[in-house]
């Protein structure tokens, strides 16, 4: 396995040999390549093999001027990865409206770190405001990371934003692991799963401490804010994560999931296979335009914090009035397959769509739990007059539900107690904060831990 080196101030391939971390000399050819593209270039055989490690120096470059790079060649074994290794300050800016920033199709056994991946532009691939979408002469790109076919992948410590789509478009993967990620204001979607001719993700798909925001917005170059923010209704999309069809095991961890221009968590599309299963916990989910999660199948959701202000976005940028409160605008919706059992423990949950807790599909052998949980209505903003519910839907399965509190819902249901103000921080939707005030009814007993405390960490 060679060590392979990337440097602004390095050569390109008939200059240096990549081996050496040195600038190119102007004789010597031991010395670092200029551009990760010289190692994997456009066309033509890859520099640098399966199993070889390319390290790239602090500095920015830009990719696409000879079109997309290469596909990453696997590594020999999941021990024996292909590594990717930035330092800090590690920039890939895509431009010439390249497909992808890097290329996973067919790649496995791969680990890449420590890299911003972004684009040069504000526009937005296909917006329907012609000042805003994107044309031949910006420096843009469409996806960050590009994967199909694709297993035994580790993505850590990355800073995917400003896309003119998608920060990571990705299917057909079996496990995977994502750590210290963030997605942030890319075009369309943060990680769409929707990929031409891959079959179905399997294994484990572990998401821990990920930052996945403002999704289906474009990025001003110049300061990093959101803009130009689209959805469904103007031929957008807008998920922070969404899926096809997609069986496997999915645990998401730590994940601050905010301000999607639809669904934050789009778990939808699980097949619904006995085993199959989400396991969410420690989500902070607020402000996106759908669901703030939704999940299909087998699935326990806990010590979250879940905030349902669906229609932040209304009147600002783009977004449509259609676009708001989508399925309801519950907080979180639960669809059963048969057969399928979903806790929900342990959470705070609050918003002002239909209901709290949604559920559809499914049979009668279906089992939803909901057990310790902190819910908080608000008036439905669909249906003004109307207060929002604890739960509602019309699965048949048997629904279990014990030792909640709940304030300003449209009912009381069995197994919750109302009659007390819960005394949070903040109990505005516009600034919510969960962590309970002196004396509240609801601390140590009911809703997410506050951070930092053993149960939170559990």
């Amino acid at each position: 396995m060679t060590t392979y080196y990337v440097r602004p101030d390095g050569g390109d391939a008939s200059q240096c040999d990549g081996r050496t971390d040195s600038a190119y000399s102007g004789k010597a050819r031991g010395c670092a390549w200029r551009s990760p593209a010289v190692a994997l270039p456009a066309s033509g055989r890859a520099r640098i093999k399966g199993g070889d490690t390319l390290r790239i120096a602090s500095g920015t470059y830009d990719i696409g001027e000879d079109g997309a790079m290469q596909p990453i060649p696997s590594g020999p074994a999941a021990a024996a990865p292909t590594r990717i290794i930035g330092k800090a300050g590690a920039k890939l800016v895509g431009t010439h409206g390249i497909h992808r920033v890097l290329n996973l199709d067919g790649s496995s056994n791969v680990e890449i770190g420590h890299l911003e991946i972004t684009d040069d532009s504000d526009c937005v691939h296909k917006h329907a405001e012609p000042r805003v979408a994107c044309t031949p002469a910006m420096p843009w790109a469409r996806v960050g990371l590009y994967a199909r076919r694709s297993h035994n992948v580790w993505l850590h410590d990355l800073d995917i934003h400003g896309m003119a789509a998608r920060g990571i478009n990705a299917g057909g993967l079996r496990d995977w692991t994502l750590e210290r990620v963030r997605l942030n204001r890319n075009g369309t979607a943060g990680w769409d799963g929707n990929v031409e001719d891959a079959e179905p993700n399997s294994g484990r798909m572990i998401f821990r401490d990920i930052e996945i925001g403002w999704n289906g917005c474009g990025e001003r170059v110049a300061t990093g804010e959101p803009w130009a923010c689209w959805a469904q209704q103007s031929g957008g999309y807008g998920d922070g994560l969404g899926t096809t069809r997609t069986g496997g095991q999915w645990v998401i961890e730590d994940a601050h999931v905010h301000h999607n221009t639809s669904d934050g968590l789009d778990l939808r599309y699980m097949d619904g296979a006995d085993s199959t299963r989400v396991t969410l916990r420690r989500i902070h989910a607020v402000a996106n335009a759908g669901n703030q999660v939704k999940v299909k199948g087998n699935a326990l959701v806990e010590d979250s914090v879940l905030v349902g202000h669906c229609s932040y976005f209304r009147k600002r940028f783009f977004m449509k009035p259609g676009d708001l409160c989508r399925g309801d605008g519950s907080t979180l919706q639960l669809v059963m397959t048969g057969h399928d059992t979903a806790t929900v423990r342990h959470n705070t949950i609050a918003g002002e769509g239909a209901a709290q807790i949604g559920h559809s599909e499914g049979d009668a052998s279906d089992h939803i739990q909901v057990s310790d949980n902190l819910v908080i209505g608000f008036p439905n903003a669909l249906r003004p007059g109307n207060q929002s519910a604890f739960n509602a839907g019309k699965s048949p399965a048997r629904r279990s539900l014990s030792g909640n509190q709940a304030w300003d819902v449209a009912q009381c249901p069995d197994g919750a107690s109302c009659g007390q103000n819960p005394k949070l921080s903040v109990m505005k939707l516009d600034a919510f904060n969960a962590r309970p005030l002196p004396g509240s009814p609801a601390a140590g007993k009911v809703g997410a831990p506050p951070c930092g405390t053993p149960a939170a960490r559990r």
